[in-house]
């Protein structure tokens, strides 16, 4: 046991109380501090000392002392001293001059001073001037050295420390605030007392001593009481250069200007947020504020108070030229800081302008809101012409951002009742066009509708018929709109006729030739198909089809479109059942859609006058120009695209197949076709204006922003209208197709007489159906998108399948009558097929093999392909089977037969009735 010893306690994990302690234990650096205060904090103290207070705090130990040294401490005087203008720093180069000039002189007159060879204890102390003492203390010595030449004292070398240079700054300002003591009176006097110093010289001076006697430097004790002094000099002194400015203005003396305006710049009074004395002065004696009653505002208006604004454009030109020379000797005389020129500007803008405009506003507000909207525009558009001038005069000593908001504050007054009132005119303008167009429809007589008139569905192409209208309506966006009218007779002439030119190409009956019917295409015909061809017409083509166009039009910038119709005589739609189908294309114009886009455009153009508007208004003016368009586009959509089409979609449903004779066509639905034409080309215009007029104003990928959503919003209800318009004509085809073979489907088709010879083709129901549901298909492909598009051919395919299983249990089917029903269903799959929607062929596949029940004549084999599912792909039931083989006409020999078999039972032997 004597071996064994004990152990140490081992401490695995050290505390946090530990690791605390040791953190603690760890002592500061005390070369950093001074005291008990680092050392920084004292250069921090210092930095803020005043500077008489500098030395007593030194005074308290040797680091003390050399920190007081430390280049950071006079590196914030020397900058609060010079302020950041090295010509202040030039002006102590002449203040030593002069002070060594006069103690030159001085010496002159002096006795001579002693010189200590040998270094001495007092090292700063190298010679002694004894040319200070006074005449008393000097006695008989005074005068008796006048050979020893004086040595005037050398500048700072140029590698100084900013200690060396406040220290000079200081022993040359100091021995100056002794004239403040004087009376107020002699202060300047005493300051400067050589008449040879220049104004300019005077005012860097006072300048220099404005700054010395600082809060920031505080060189005395009672440096607040010499600064009051000094201040009240600055004043008397300025005063002067006012005196001295306008005789200089008077004679037109710009040099003596420009010297007194500088010198008053530099001891202007900062503290005081005042109006510059001698920039107001000059501004207020100019002669154009004098000139008010030499303009009339009347003047731009003519006497069927239309505007013309060429009186507003003499005057502006006039203003501009004043400006041009006034601005001129501004720059050339004032100091760049004092911004005399903006301040001349915002008093032409407030004084003259803006006096000149108000009367004319309102005088336009009381001939009428579209009177009032305009002539803002152009009152704007004239005042900024001045914006222009300023920036050339200006040059660099102006931004372009002074001189804009000089124009921008002058107009803040009119933008409010502006911009609403721009807001509520559109509104009007457009609901105005909106009752107009219900007037039409309501009052329009069928005998005023065109004989002759041209569709889309009627044209050769369609598709490069739409990209031609909107290749016009583009060229119509891209027209310049007068914001300042001037000669409006003349301007008006040219400018509409370039317009109507541009909107005459919207209409329709321009690009090509029609038949007796209004159609240039047989839609009947095999040549169909060429209805989307997007081959381009030749050249020769092009100049006949220009030569047949209509060389006049109508002045305004509206589109004349032709009233769309079928091209039956006036007299024969009277007396027709269709004639309330003939013009359901009417329902929508692409006059109205173009009228709706120009009058919200010309509003959409005079508000962007103000769209680089800085701040609040410049934000409600970007509000202004969304709201606009927003307007249009729920006006476009629920006052004219979405009444027309639920109006076409009521009268499509009221559609009575047996009331009409033609059978290859749907009158309604070719109308809805065409409608629905109009409406994608009004959807194409409204998006061709909304990439050139929009687009710049909004970010297209921002999903909340009004704009994008009101758009979405329209697109979806043109879709939805479009959709039930399908739905409802979808219904009224199949109602045609459903009349067509019910009445040309004879009595005995299926069920022929014994003899008969047997044509085996389609039966003329089944071709004329079939015709009529191939017409109406091609014409769907151009109408709309392909999505759609299957939908439709789906609904088609679906409402057909049930309409011929109708059709097939209302007839009297014979074995030799089998035969043409499979011909038939042979047809109806050919025509499903071409459709190329997958589960619409497969129906049909199996409704053909439905045709095979119908020609067998073993009874017993007719009950076994009923009761074979799988034959017809899971389509028909063996009950459904069963409902068509009864329209058998030997129905009644086999059914014992067929029961038996199909479900080993004979009714009459194993049902009995209690």
């Amino acid at each position: 046991m004597d071996k064994w010893t004990t152990l140490e306690p081992v401490r695995l994990y050290s505390s946090a109380t530990t690791g605390f302690r040791s953190r603690a234990a760890v002592k500061p650096d005390l070369s950093t501090y001074i005291g008990r205060l680092p050392r920084d904090l004292h250069l921090l103290i210092i930095t803020y000392l005043p500077v008489y207070q500098i030395p007593s705090y030194s005074r308290g130990n040797c680091a003390l002392s050399r920190l007081t040294r430390d280049e950071k401490v006079w590196e914030a005087r020397w900058e609060a001293l010079i302020d950041g203008q090295e010509e202040l720093a030039q002006v102590l180069d002449e203040l030593e001059a002069i002070t060594n000039e006069q103690r030159a002189t001085a010496r002159a007159r002096a006795p001579p001073t002693l010189s200590v060879d040998a270094d001495d204890d007092f090292g700063d102390f190298a010679s002694v001037a004894m040319g200070q003492a006074d005449p008393e203390e000097m006695g008989d010595f005074v005068g008796s050295f006048t050979d020893v030449p004086a040595t005037p004292r050398t500048a700072l070398p140029a590698n100084s420390t900013f200690r060396e240079k406040y220290i000079r700054a200081h022993n040359l300002l100091k021995p100056m605030l002794a004239s403040l003591d004087s009376p107020p009176h002699l202060i300047l006097s005493n300051l400067f007392p050589s008449s040879s110093t220049t104004l300019r010289h005077q005012s860097q001076t006072l300048h220099l001593l404005l700054l010395y006697l600082s809060l920031a430097i505080q060189p005395l004790r009672s440096w607040p009481s010499l600064r009051a002094a000094l201040r009240s000099a600055a004043d008397r002194f300025e005063a002067s250069l006012l005196t001295a400015f306008e005789a200089a203005d008077g004679s037109k003396d710009e040099e003596r200007m420009k010297e007194a305006a500088w010198s008053s710049w530099e001891v202007r009074d900062t503290q005081q947020n005042t109006e510059w004395e001698i920039g107001r002065v000059w501004t207020e004696k100019r002669e154009v504020f004098y000139e008010s009653g030499q303009w009339d505002p009347l003047k731009n208006f003519t006497k069927n108070n239309a505007l013309d604004f060429d009186a507003m454009v003499e005057f502006m030109t006039y203003v501009n030229n004043i400006v041009l020379e006034q601005g001129s000797v501004a720059v050339r005389v004032f100091p760049p800081a004092a911004n005399v020129l903006v301040m001349f500007a915002e008093r032409i803008s407030i004084e003259v302008i803006s006096e000149y405009i108000l009367p004319l506003l309102s005088r336009a507000r009381e001939i009428s809101n579209e009177i009032f909207l305009k002539a803002t525009a152009a009152s704007f558009a004239q005042a900024w012409r001045m914006v222009d001038v300023l920036l050339e005069v200006g040059g660099s000593t102006v931004s372009k951002t002074q001189v804009e908001d000089v124009i921008y504050r002058m107009f803040e007054q009119n933008m409010d009742e502006y911009l609403d009132e721009e807001v509520e005119t559109v509104k009007g303008v457009l609901e105005v066009i909106c009752r107009g167009w219900e007037r039409k429809l309501a009052t329009q007589s069928e005998a005023t509708a065109a004989d002759h008139a041209a569709r889309f569905l009627g044209s050769q192409n369609p598709a490069l018929m739409k990209r031609n209208v909107l290749a016009s309506f583009t060229d119509i966006l891209l027209l310049p709109v007068t914001i300042v009218p001037r000669t409006v007779n003349a301007l008006v002439t040219t400018g509409s006729t370039a317009a109507v030119n541009g909107i005459a190409m919207l209409n329709p009956q321009r690009w090509g030739a029609q038949t007796a019917n209004g159609y240039s295409t047989d839609f009947n015909g095999k040549t169909g198909e060429l209805l989307f061809d997007d081959t381009d017409q030749n050249e020769q083509e092009k100049e006949e089809e220009s030569a047949r166009r209509p060389a006049s039009v109508s002045s305004r910038t509206t589109l004349e479109v032709p009233q769309l119709t079928t091209g039956t005589t006036a007299s024969s739609r009277s007396t027709s059942p269709a004639s309330s189908f003939d013009r359901l294309e009417l329902l929508l114009s692409l006059d109205i859609a173009l009228e709706l886009i120009h009058a919200d455009r010309e509003s959409l153009k005079r508000v962007e006058t103000f769209q680089y508007y800085p701040g609040h208004y410049g934000h409600k003016v970007r509000e202004t120009i969304e709201e606009l368009f927003i307007i249009m586009l729920q006006v476009l959509s629920d006052r004219h695209i979405s009444p027309g089409f639920s109006r076409a979609t009521e009268q499509m449903m009221t559609y009575k197949p047996a009331e009409h004779q033609e059978t290859s066509s749907v009158a309604p639905l070719l109308q809805f076709f065409e409608l629905v034409h109009i409406g994608d080309t009004i959807q194409s215009m409204s998006q061709v204006y909304f990439d050139k007029e929009m687009a710049p104003h909004i970010d297209r990928t921002d999903f909340l922003n009004g704009v994008v959503r009101e758009k979405k919003r329209f697109e979806n209800a043109l879709d939805d209208a479009v959709a039930a318009g399908l739905n409802a004509g979808t219904e009224v085809l199949m109602n045609q197709v459903e009349h067509i073979i019910l009445t040309r489907t004879a009595p005995r088709e299926y069920c022929p007489q014994e003899g008969t010879a047997l044509e085996l083709g389609p039966t003329k129901g089944c071709q004329e159906s079939i015709s009529c549901l191939e017409m109406h298909c091609r014409l769907m492909r151009g109408s709309t998108s392909k999505d759609v598009l299957e939908v439709f051919y789906q609904e088609v395919g679906i409402r057909l399948h049930a309409i011929i299983q109708k059709h097939l249990k209302r007839q009297i089917i014979s074995l030799e009558g089998g035969f043409q029903v499979i011909a038939d269903l042979n047809a109806y799959h050919n025509f499903v097929s071409s459709l190329k929607i997958p589960q619409v062929t497969s129906d049909f596949s199996n409704l053909k093999m439905l045709g095979h029940v119908f020609i067998v004549s073993d009874a017993k084999d007719l009950a076994q392909i009923v009761r074979d599912v799988t034959r017809y792909g899971g389509s028909f039931r063996p009950e459904d089977i069963y409902e068509f083989i009864q329209r058998r006409s030997d129905w009644k020999k086999i059914e014992k037969t067929v029961d038996k078999t199909m479900y080993n039972l004979s009714f009459k032997e194993d049902c009995t009735i209690s």
